[in-house]
């Protein structure tokens, strides 16, 4: 890595957004660090970004950098506030970067890097670039910057979830019975216990998956009337924990979407264990969790989004990933309404930490993939 680093420059940029100023403390809503070849001022750049995760410092960066391309790993408003999310300013904060990278950075040829959470994020943003729907949210600047957003020329999608949605209620543990006790559950569908082990049958599977999108709805539905209710006394909104989401049936059964995983596993170790502790989601505003957690309500849902590609399009999924799998890469390229697109399952786990090799492999797939469509 230190040798890759000595290879290639930094910047670090700070912005306001079109809805949210510099504080007086002085940090800037929109933050990133643009990392170029050493001396170089690229053509073609990618962009990163991520719902809560500082992407500023992405794995990929010097990777991307030292075989000529730019990479500005970009953060919005609501790094390390995953609570407060509202997809409309997110947007905008993407769309901060965008602006700086055409504009000041002089490149003409923009790639959107969807990894990870911040898959779904990005193809939202470029779907919105491509025809506007949530811009009725916004007045004044900020809807004419919604309604104005430039549009990115190629899109790849790293080991990246469908969507904030799909990839909670996947992770759901759908025997909880009470959501804000962590402790009790509903023995018939708890995936860990004795009577229940993999591999699961399929009538399990089946129950479980319901279970899980019924959990869902359960909560959006409290959310609406507790939001009302709040409303009506003059309250904006309040926050509510979410509890026990390691649950998906894949990090158990390796026989469910089989690819190269451990199981059981997950990002944090067992499931068994991983699900007692805090998870994504693990607090949210109610208006939080109806722009991004609802299947019923969130636009922060993959499919729609992708449907408006026209873009040349890379999926790119590691076969030993441990919470994104071989089938959320299937999804995905099928959502994708490019007619260039390319799906590649290659060796390596979630952010390809395995080695050097399997990051510089990732790396030069994504590389060569774009320079013969630049």
């Amino acid at each position: 890595m230190s040798d890759l680093l000595s290879k290639v420059d930094t910047q670090f940029l700070g912005f306001p957004s079109p809805t949210a100023p510099r504080i007086q403390a002085g940090g800037h809503p929109c933050q990133g660090i643009y990392w170029t070849p050493k001396g170089q001022k690229p053509k073609a750049a990618f962009i990163a970004t991520h719902y809560n995760v500082d992407f500023s410092e992405h794995y990929i960066a010097p990777y991307l950098a030292t075989r000529g391309f730019g990479f500005l790993g970009w953060n919005t408003r609501y790094r390390g506030f995953e609570d407060q999310f509202l997809l409309e300013h997110a947007i905008l904060d993407i769309g901060v970067g965008m602006r700086w990278l055409r504009e000041v950075a002089g490149v003409e040829t923009v790639i959107i890097l969807g990894n990870s959470g911040g898959g779904s994020l990005m193809g939202a943003y470029q779907g919105e670039a491509i025809r506007p729907t949530l811009a009725g949210a916004l007045t004044g600047a900020a809807r004419e910057a919604y309604e104005t957003l430039p549009k990115a020329e190629l899109y790849v999608s790293l080991n990246a979830h469908q969507g904030r949605p799909e990839v909670l209620t996947d992770w759901m543990d759908a025997s909880v019975i009470d959501e804000f006790d962590p402790i009790p559950t509903d023995p018939e569908l708890d995936p860990f216990s004795e009577a229940n082990k993999p591999p699961y049958t399929p009538e399990f599977i089946a129950r479980y998956r319901a279970a899980q999108k019924a959990r869902n709805q359960r909560i959006t539905d409290w959310a609406k009337a507790e939001l009302k209710r709040l409303n009506e006394a003059g309250i904006p909104d309040r926050v509510f924990p979410l509890f026990r989401c390691w649950g998906d049936l894949r990090m158990m059964d390796g026989t469910i979407d089989p690819s190269d995983r451990a199981t059981p596993m997950c990002y944090r170790g067992h499931p068994a264990v991983a699900n007692k502790t805090p998870s994504i989601g693990r607090a949210n505003n109610i208006k939080t969790w109806l722009s991004m957690w609802s299947l019923e309500t969130s636009k922060c849902q993959g499919k729609p989004h992708l449907e408006k590609f026209s873009e040349p399009a890379l999926v790119v999924q590691g076969t030993a990933d441990t919470g994104v799998f071989p089938q959320d890469a299937r999804d995905i390229y099928s959502f994708l309404g490019s007619k260039d697109k390319t799906l590649e399952l290659i060796p390596g786990a979630h952010y390809f930490e395995d080695s050097p090799e399997v990051r510089n492999a990732a790396a030069t797939l994504i590389c060569d993939w774009a320079k013969v469509r630049i």
